[in-house]
């Protein structure tokens, strides 16, 4: 029995070194560019308050390389349009095609191996609050908003909002710019306006009254 424990608790340590296996892909990198990648990478850490222990720098590492590949696949896509572009008529549309088909399967990919990959460290709160960080809070801040512009929302009609932000929250971390993270939200925020209307809510009159309400506290909308 003694002797099936000791085997246990080696494989166990075994598996724990194993998964601490995420270095730095920064060789052949600018290192400007990947400083600039590590502070960004560090908000992440910061805001989990594990900055500076090793599992801070497994998890920095992890979301350091995924913005790495994210550049990447992006940097692959716009290499392959560049070159479409030497072609005409349905030979260019493509090898367009078959630029932006590549880059959506990378990302697909990765995408999922970037939740895989955090799971070995963080728990589901705590990858949530990676993606907010990468995706500059957007969720809280709207529906916090919405919330607040709208009093009287029924709680089915909160988590429907909610949903739908988080939704968009995992078009957003995959998207190339910063730009681009926002159109993928506002997207999603149209979706909202929609759904609201058909719900009964005269939106202007709401922001109106939210805008009095918000001038009333000394705040600016």
């Amino acid at each position: 029995m003694r002797t099936i424990l000791t085997v246990f608790v080696a494989l166990l340590s075994l598996s724990v070194t194993n998964a601490q296996t995420f270095t730095l892909d920064s060789n052949g990198r600018d290192k400007d560019y990947v400083n600039t990648i590590l502070g960004r990478s560090k908000k992440v850490t910061d805001a989990l308050n594990i900055t500076g222990t090793e599992k801070g720098t497994e998890v920095l590492n992890i979301v350091a390389n995924r913005y790495f590949e994210l550049n990447d696949i992006y940097e692959e896509r716009d290499s392959l349009k560049a070159a479409a572009s030497k072609f005409t008529g349905d030979a260019k549309k493509q090898a367009q095609a078959f630029a932006e088909s590549q880059k959506d399967s990378k990302l697909y990919r990765s995408h999922f191996a970037f939740d895989a990959d955090l799971s070995l460290f963080l728990n589901a709160a705590e990858i949530e609050t990676v993606k907010d960080v990468m995706t500059y809070n957007v969720v809280k801040v709207t529906y916090d908003a919405q919330c607040d512009m709208i009093p009287t929302l029924k709680e089915e009609e909160k988590a429907q909002i909610l949903a739908w932000l988080k939704e968009a929250r995992e078009f957003a971390i995959d998207a190339e710019s910063s730009r681009k993270k926002h159109e993928a939200f506002g997207k999603y925020k149209g979706r909202i306006n929609n759904y609201l209307s058909k719900r009964g809510y005269d939106l202007t009159k709401e922001r109106e009254e939210w805008a009095k309400r918000v001038k009333a506290r000394g705040g600016t909308l």
